[in-house]
């Protein structure tokens, strides 16, 4: 996580040079906002959960209405899971994603400098899945799988990224929604017990809304 950091804030700050040379329709921003995460899998009953997001992008002119976005964020995304406990009660415990993204976005320019279309390709690096040590040992429901043994996900993720913005070119409001297209449970592939513990391969896909204000500088 930290040589991402680093990488990031050097890209960022190449890119923020760069653009003190040409300033008509590039713009620096910082954004915040609120998001909902889902996990899609058949192997668990999972519930989406709030989580929140915050970083900082380029806009840059690039053809006619076309726009493109450099921008970069960290995150921290949730989502529950139904289990049951060593006394035999259900309980959903939430599953917390920390983690930073990097995206690289062509934006189609509705009105300019007020509405975009948003859309392109997103890199996220994520950590474990974290949870309350007290859950621990709950039973995941339909497998045989504890919360502990669930929690070393896949580390390197690709999403797809589709958004909206909409206001001034001080202020916008953006919605956006990702979609992970890789396996994101398939790090717990590599172990053959954990596979015979769930009844077979684990298979899980992302899908994260999210809502944010963004003031451009």
């Amino acid at each position: 996580m930290k040589k991402l950091t680093l990488v990031i804030v050097s890209l960022w700050s190449l890119l923020s040079s760069a653009q003190h040379g040409y300033r008509d329709g590039n713009r620096i921003g910082i954004y915040a906002g609120v998001n909902q995460t889902s996990l899609f899998t058949s192997d668990f009953n999972t519930k989406p959960e709030l989580g929140w997001s915050a970083g900082m992008q380029v806009r840059g002119n690039y053809y006619n209405n076309f726009s493109m976005i450099f921008g970069m964020q960290f995150s921290e995304n949730n989502f529950s899971v139904e289990t049951t406990s060593p006394l035999l009660q259900k309980q959903e415990v939430k599953h917390k994603i920390m983690g930073a993204q990097i995206r690289l976005l062509l934006s189609y320019n509705v009105v300019k400098d007020h509405v975009s279309i948003d859309f392109g390709p997103v890199l996220q690096v994520n950590d474990k899945l974290k949870t309350d040590s007290k859950y621990k040992d709950n039973l995941v429901t339909g497998t045989l799988l504890t919360v502990d043994q669930i929690k070393d996900v896949t580390k390197l993720n690709g999403n797809l990224y589709f958004g909206i913005s909409a206001g001034s070119k001080r202020v916008r409001a953006l919605l956006n929604y990702q979609y992970g297209v890789n396996n994101f449970l398939n790090n717990l592939n590599k172990k053959d017990e954990l596979k015979t513990l769930n009844g077979g391969e684990f298979k899980g896909n992302l899908g994260i809304l999210t809502g944010q204000v963004l003031f451009n500088l």
